[in-house]
């Protein structure tokens, strides 16, 4: 039997696919965000953020964000008569995706904008929107955003780069600081035989002579992990006479020559593809002291608060697109008769997906809020030295398996890398990162312990819970014995445990306050009381799955 062209034909149609989650407004469909928002920065006005959730969720930036990613950097250490050039290029999309973050003020802006006196919890806000469509970029953005109160340091230094560092208008020439519209910086603290332990640093600094912007050095070793070389400068730690110090040093010298930096190579990585990470040697490269001789741990551990406080945001950014195309693709695919959010067991699973993502949103805009803060209030300040390694070690823990179980919700759609929905699995290669850099588990486990070894955490968290005291009674055990634990905490062994603890308390005594009863209580019967399993989807029977499914995402 011969089938008539036209019956072949239709063998080709397309039906039950999704379409792909683009042209929305990242902002105004995340409600968990702007509850968020409206709890710690009351009154703040979102016109920016709106605009930039419009941008980001555009299918023009998705495009931007594929092409990025897949076009990678390229190292050109030589040009082709022989000359050291030591330039990275990028595909215009990468531009363009910069030049967003900037114009959007996601560097070091809330540096200069304090007038608000939410100026963090916006940026930060900012970042988690920004990140739900690319992240790789903002290794740079971020890096400026840290370093810039460090750079007070060198007074001289400050006067002379901290306008570029404001300003919002990307420039991503190699030229003298003084020509450029924006300045970005990076940091280079990381060697091969050291990694997290700084202090076995071998990369040696000596003094060179002073000028205008004070104690002139030369430095001599390398940096295994040297992230965004295109940066205009860095801050580096090398040994000087005094002990490790905390260096700034630039791509352009004054005299408009290059700077002595030679770029090895770059890292061929597992995710975090539009973004340059590099091995590099400094060859007598020229730099200038911030700070004083043997004082560059102190510098370093406050520049690494800041990006540690950008790992727990861009983790609950990340989390939020993959809900987001997880509730997007099961809204549109079907299956035995029904559409997948229909399905009692994917209606548990996405359920409990978003209890984790508001959970992130929640604890991640606190900890910004603390950082608005803690200059005038000692509870924020002990918050902040508190919640950034616990942030930063549960948010990103719970990153990598929400991304596996965001993904398994799309099937094989998911684990392809091609169209709208190969974001997912960017998502996924991504999702590790936030982990390991600026200090993975263990380290974030020791910050803690050096936290809590202050005579003021215990009382501090115990006032942040109170206001949480009687409304579920596993909440109220757990907040109950934290303080003890604090102040009992003798090994490190347990670190980990009391991070996730912490964590675990805070999420649900700010859940609360910012989210509807139902997500609260789901919270804490889930993850506090033990009515949980050991994987997502494993909510109890007496949860209300429709009212955390139409807080997560309008229909």
């Amino acid at each position: 039997m011969t089938l008539p062209t036209a019956t072949l034909a239709r063998t080709h149609d397309v039906f039950n696919q999704s379409t792909p989650w683009a042209d929305v407004n990242l902002f105004t469909t995340n409600q968990p965000l702007q509850d968020a928002l409206s709890l710690h920065a009351p009154g703040l006005g979102v016109e920016g953020l709106t605009a930039l959730g419009a941008e980001m969720g555009s299918a023009e930036m998705l495009t931007h964000a594929r092409l990025a990613n897949t076009h990678k950097p390229q190292l050109r250490t030589h040009d082709r008569f022989g000359h050291r050039t030591d330039v990275v290029e990028f595909h215009p999309s990468y531009h363009a995706l910069m030049g967003a973050a900037l114009r959007h003020g996601l560097h070091a802006t809330p540096w200069s904008r304090q007038d608000t006196g939410h100026a963090h919890v916006e940026r930060a806000a900012g970042f988690m929107l920004f990140t739900e469509a690319e992240p790789s970029v903002l290794c740079p953005v971020s890096m400026s955003y840290a370093v810039t109160p460090a750079l007070r340091g060198n007074s001289a230094v400050w006067a002379d780069w901290s306008k570029g560092l404001a300003s919002t208008q990307y420039d991503p020439r190699l030229a003298l600081f003084s020509q450029k519209s924006a300045l970005t910086m990076g940091m280079g603290m990381t060697e091969k035989q050291g990694g997290s332990d700084v202090r076995a640093n071998t990369t040696q600094a000596v003094h060179d002579g002073d000028d205008a912007w004070g104690a002139r050095y030369r430095i001599t070793g390398h940096k295994w992990f040297f992230s965004a070389p295109m940066c205009d400068a860095f801050l580096i730690l090398a040994q000087a006479p005094g002990g490790l110090t905390c260096f700034f040093l630039p791509r352009v010298l004054p005299d408009d020559t290059v700077n002595a930096i030679r770029i090895q190579r770059l890292k061929d990585k597992l995710g975090n593809h539009a973004n340059a990470s590099s091995e590099v040697e400094f060859i007598g490269a020229m730099a200038w002291r911030v700070g004083e001789e043997g004082r560059g741990v102190a510098q370093i551990l406050e520049m690494g608060t800041m990006t540690r406080l950008d790992c727990a945001l861009g983790t609950s950014g990340l989390m939020r697109q993959a809900l987001s195309i997880a509730l997007h693709h099961t809204r549109q695919r079907s299956a035995f008769g029904k559409k997948l959010i229909e399905q009692p067991l994917m209606r548990n699973v996405l359920a409990d997906l978003a209890l984790e993502s508001e959970a992130a949103t929640a604890l991640s805009i606190r900890l910004a809020s603390a950082f608005d803060k803690k200059a005038t209030s000692e509870h924020e300040a002990v918050m902040a030295r508190l919640l950034t390694p616990v942030a930063k070690f549960w948010v990103c823990k719970r990153g990598s398996v929400f991304a596996q179980e965001a993904m398994e919700c799309l099937g094989g759609n998911g684990y392809v890398e091609e169209g709208g929905e190969g974001v997912m699995a960017r998502i996924y290669r991504e999702m590790p990162l936030n982990s390991i850099w600026e200090g993975a588990g263990n380290i974030m486990a020791l910050d803690l312990m050096r936290a809590v070894r202050r005579a003021d955490t215990a009382a501090a968290l115990d006032a942040e819970l109170a206001p949480a005291r009687g409304a579920h009674p596993a909440l109220d055990r757990l907040a109950g014995a934290l303080p003890l634990r604090v102040d009992a905490m003798t090994t490190e062994a347990e670190a980990r445990r009391l991070a996730q603890d912490v964590a675990l308390a805070v999420q649900a005594a700010l859940l609360l306050r910012s989210a509807p009863g139902a997500v609260f209580r789901a919270f804490c019967d889930s993850r506090l009381s033990g009515d949980w399993g050991y994987s997502f989807g494993t909510l109890g029977a007496g949860v209300n799955l429709d009212a955390i499914l139409d807080r997560a995402l309008p229909a």
